[in-house]
């Protein structure tokens, strides 16, 4: 057993996302391309005296303290799973710097991470196990232990590893309206729409990237926008950006996304965004695990 652990929750983008079928009970089949971007949430986790769980960061007071946090239930099912191999209390202190309900995976996130340091904590006692775990927490919470870009099917358990993806970086900015993922799929006219092209093992540079994903959709754009429209505001402002190859939402919002070849292109539009849009959160973001 080892003492303090850090953990960085990466925001998860969704660069495409095609709803394939619905099943029995509510869940959806989705396909798609997801990466992960750094910096994002970070939780801090040490021995205690009892358990102790913070929050800190300029969206803590979004989350609902009302409600048990993923994080705590993440902490919670580890012991159970392996009880006595944790402490009997734990410090925990999440620096939340994600938008909540944005569409980038934030609590998903944070639960991987605290399944990954808690792992760490207790000497890789579950780390084979980690992902049933995750997949017991929620649909994103695998993908994000996982935290490499991937293709994601299914309801969220089918991961597939992209072996060569570019390096890039991303311009993310969010509204600060939550927006209800159950509320965008009710609203969502066809269930049943076409799989993703196969990406193979990746691309080898950005204009590969770019090129494979025009033909590809975010088929719960339409619905999202339904209800807020200023995501399709964002979007033309995103791509109207100097060096911005390719706009587009994530997940179910409302966050959008522009990808950039390069970070000082990505800070740059960044600092123009904020300037056009002041009271919303915007932030230059590079990919987790791509490869040169």
């Amino acid at each position: 057993m080892i003492g303090a652990v850090v953990a960085h929750a990466h925001a998860k983008i969704n660069l495409a996302l095609h709803v394939t079928g619905k099943r029995p009970g509510g869940y959806h089949d989705l396909d798609s391309l997801v990466v992960f971007a750094s910096p994002g949430d970070v939780l801090s986790v040490a021995p205690a005296e009892k358990d102790i769980f913070e929050i800190s960061g300029p969206f803590a007071s979004a989350l609902n303290e009302d409600e048990p946090n993923l994080v705590e239930r993440a902490r919670d099912l580890y012991r159970h799973e392996w009880p006595g191999l944790l402490p009997d209390g734990l410090r925990i202190v999440l620096d939340k710097q994600l938008p909540v309900a944005s569409g980038i995976g934030g609590g998903s996130a944070d639960a991987a991470a605290t399944l990954r340091a808690l792992d760490l904590i207790a000497g890789n006692a579950g780390k084979d196990q980690l992902f049933d775990l995750a997949d017991a927490l929620g649909a994103d919470v695998p993908s994000c232990l996982f935290g490499r870009p991937l293709r994601m099917r299914g309801r969220g358990d089918d991961l597939a590893p992209i072996a060569n993806f570019p390096h890039c970086a991303f311009v993310l900015i969010n509204p600060g309206e939550p927006v209800s993922t159950a509320a965008i799929f009710a609203a969502l006219k066809k269930h049943d729409n076409p799989p993703l092209p196969d990406p193979g093992a990746g691309w080898n540079s950005f204009a590969e990237l770019i090129e494979w994903l025009r033909p590809t959709r975010n088929d719960l754009r339409a619905p999202a926008i339904g209800l807020l429209p200023v995501i399709e505001m964002l979007e033309l402002s995103m791509s109207a950006e100097k060096g911005c190859a390719f706009a587009r939402m994530s997940g179910s919002g409302a966050t959008v996304f522009g990808l950039f070849e390069n970070m000082n292109a990505a800070s740059a539009a960044a600092e123009n965004l904020q300037r056009q849009w002041p009271k919303y959160w915007v932030s230059a973001k590079s990919v987790a695990g791509a490869k040169d």
